[in-house]
């Protein structure tokens, strides 16, 4: 069971926005309708609903922005980025600038989907009882996936310092319809954007019944060191049982596949996956400009079919990664497989065996790549296989500033892992302060 962007729509909005197409085929995007027509109707908030997730899909937020850039960030000459973007290139050589474009634009497109959310919410007294819980439960979710994705690249990590004064993100909670003074928000501490996170994913849980919003609670929580909760979170998607691990590791990266909890839908028709324009080929319809290199490669057993599922072009001189080689593939968000390593890290950490032992979890995924078990664990080891298993999935630099490791020698904490606040941002909004080092 997939749950992707389109899934994700609840079968009421799909029918509500049929039956718009044969009465109301002139409806305007809601970003340009009047406001006091807009949302005056369920038709209207489910309209908004969609154009939230299309926010959300973006190439800029979760089709791709967020995953390369933790990707880049956190790399230490396992790839190289050979392209001629020069934004990229900053954020891969830890030389950002305020005036990067792409993390301009991750900030202003994130900031977009999450007013449409924002205008979800404001509207749900438009919307009947029966689909309430579930309309509210999906716009919590998609703001609270992109605030979490948000604090983690422009703000310092958790436990970096104190939580309470370390600036986060600016918390924008109600719909900017017009810009105002007022509509300019300081940035709130990281600890408050985190409770509000935590408190937009868990009631996207409760209410719309999302294994997704737990998934990410699980991220959350891991990344806060709080294991428990982490655990907890991961043990609710394994047993919900709407997931399984696919029995060939190259299946987990093909469309509707039964381990994907939570994807961006691409198609022909719609959407662009900017993990496949960077990482993939040109031979896989790719630009092929970031190339793995030996000193990844060298890090799986010999047997390790994650360590096979690779490609090369120009005769065997560039090796690029199997995972998104389809230019109309899915992008994938959060896969079953991270549950099993949240959940082994957790108890193992902890000393608990909620749901499984450690050494059970982490010799499942073993298996799945065609490894002997393992007879028995380190805190090491389980951070190898969550490392290999996601690879270039856009988890590296938040397990590192989590852990409290390095890129290289440079160390978790260093002001250039942290992507500068867009300076049009801090230019137009003077309440904003700007991250140390830029």
């Amino acid at each position: 069971m997939n749950t992707s962007i389109k899934s994700f729509v609840l079968a009421g909005s799909v029918m509500l926005l049929s039956a718009a197409c044969a009465d109301r085929l002139d409806v305007q995007p809601t970003q340009s309708i009047d406001e006091s027509t807009a949302l005056a109707t369920e038709q209207d908030v489910n309209v908004t609903l969609v154009g939230a997730y299309d926010g959300m899909s973006s190439t800029n937020v979760y089709g791709g922005a967020f995953q390369y850039s933790g990707e880049l960030l956190g790399d230490d000459r396992e790839v190289v980025f050979g392209g001629t973007f020069t934004t990229l290139d900053e954020i891969w050589r830890k030389t950002m600038t305020p005036g990067n474009t792409q993390t301009t634009a991750t900030w202003t497109s994130s900031y977009a989907a999450i007013n449409r959310a924002n205008n979800v919410l404001s509207a749900l007294d438009k919307v009947t009882a029966a689909n309430k819980n579930s309309v509210e439960g999906q716009a919590r979710f998609i703001r609270g996936a992109i605030y979490f994705e948000l604090v983690k690249l422009f703000a310092k990590s958790w436990g970096d310092g104190d939580n309470a004064t370390n600036p986060g993100v600016p918390l924008v909670l109600t719909p900017t319809r017009s810009v105002t003074d007022e509509d300019y928000k300081a940035r709130s501490s990281v600890a408050e954007v985190y409770a509000q996170i935590i408190d937009d994913l868990t009631k996207a849980e409760q209410l719309a019944k999302f294994p997704a919003a737990a998934a990410l609670l699980s991220r959350v929580y891991l990344m806060q060191g709080n294991y428990a909760s982490a655990r907890d979170a991961a043990n609710r998607v394994i047993n919900s049982k709407a997931f399984e691990l696919e029995a060939d590791f190259a299946n987990a990266f093909v469309d509707d596949n039964a381990e994907s909890i939570f994807s961006i839908v691409v198609t022909d028709q719609d959407g662009s996956n900017a993990m496949n324009t960077y990482y993939a080929s040109s031979l896989n319809q790719g630009r092929g400009d970031i190339r793995v290199q030996t000193k990844h490669l060298s890090l799986y057993e010999i047997n390790d079919v994650r360590g096979k599922f690779f490609n090369t072009s120009n005769a065997g001189s560039r090796t690029f990664t199997s995972k998104f080689n389809n230019r109309f593939g899915d992008v994938p968000v959060v896969r079953l497989a991270e549950m099993y390593l949240t959940r082994a890290e957790a108890n193992f950490r902890l000393g608990t065996t909620v749901g499984a032992t450690p050494l059970a979890d982490i010799n499942l995924i073993r298996a799945r790549a065609g490894l002997a078990p393992l007879t028995s664990l380190t805190l090491a080891a389980i951070l190898k296989e969550r490392k290999l298993e996601l690879a270039f999935e856009g988890q590296q630099l938040h397990d590192i500033k989590r852990t409290k490791g390095t890129v290289g020698t440079t160390a978790f904490s260093a002001n250039n892992l942290v992507i500068p606040i867009p300076q049009r941002e801090i230019d137009t909004n003077k309440k904003l302060v700007q991250n140390p080092g830029y």
